[in-house]
């Protein structure tokens, strides 16, 4: 077996055992996000971007300078680097089926608070944002709270700015209610409406941080291909911590991969990763 400092490959700049799992270490403790052996590949490359930017000449030198800087803006950069951000338009419809039927069995009167705890570029909380405008119209009262750990993802998200090609999920009807399209230099780009937008709130947050800056009582809570990457016990504290934040009966929508039948004191499950608040 080859020895925990040795160099795995002949890169450009020198990559150890001891410089993953140093990263590793960070990263779980920073953001909860557990990276096993096959990420070696993949933490490399975007962090020797972070050594780039930042002209440090090997990761030992960054990570130490990053240790003893912990107040630094570097650290945000370090946690976007290694987050991963997968997401479209009505990913997992049916998800967003369920949340209409709940629209239209519930009081018309009805303020409704949902969060969306991993909102990447902003196609998940607009999916909704858009099936809640559906339901009630634009003017419906309605409100959507939108978090994520990573501030470059978010900027994206709050410009509202896509490629046509990447609503191929939204119907006709629906982007002609809630897109602009763009003409001349923007051809090919469409924005979201700003009376759809104004429903939405970004923000970032941590989710294993221990202080949530939220005090609402939601409707229901998307977090969805969050808890893949957090190991069991940091899973259970914030499955405990949305718990709290829901409504009695309030949903919880989880990801395809995701499964949470160890915590059948918190949730039931409802449908197919859709669990109920006990």
């Amino acid at each position: 077996m080859a020895d925990a400092s040795a160099t795995l490959q002949s890169r450009e700049f020198a990559w150890t055992v001891a410089d993953f799992e140093r990263i590793r270490q960070l990263i779980y403790r920073y953001a909860g996000i557990s990276l096993h052996e096959g990420k070696q590949a993949m933490v490399y490359s975007r962090i020797s971007r972070r050594l780039r930017e930042t002209g440090h000449q090997s990761f030992r030198a960054y990570l130490d300078w990053l240790e003893s800087h912990p107040n630094s803006e570097e650290w945000q950069e370090f946690v976007n680097a290694l987050t991963t951000n997968l997401t479209s338009f009505f990913r997992e419809n049916h998800h967003f089926v369920e949340l209409a039927r709940m629209v239209r069995e519930a009081p018309p009167t009805h303020e409704w608070k949902i969060w969306c705890s991993a909102a990447s570029t902003g196609e998940e909380p607009y999916s909704i944002a858009i099936t809640m405008a559906d339901a009630l119209g634009l003017q419906g009262q309605f409100r959507i709270w939108a978090s994520d750990i990573d501030t470059r993802v978010l900027e994206t998200a709050t410009r509202g700015i896509y490629k046509l090609e990447q609503l191929s999920a939204v119907s006709p009807e629906q982007r002609r209610k809630y897109f602009l399209k763009g003409k001349g230099a923007n051809e090919g780009l469409v924005r979201v409406k700003p009376d759809l937008q104004k429903h939405v709130q970004f923000f970032t947050l941590n989710l294993v941080e221990e202080s949530w800056p939220l005090r609402e009582e939601f409707d229901a809570i998307f977090c969805r291909n969050v808890m893949i990457y957090f190991d069991h016990d940091t899973q259970r504290q914030v499955l405990r911590r949305l718990h709290r934040l829901l409504r009695p009966h309030g949903t919880l929508f989880v990801g395809h991969a995701e499964n949470f039948s160890d915590a059948r004191d918190l949730f039931r499950l409802r449908g197919k990763t859709i669990y109920e608040k006990l």
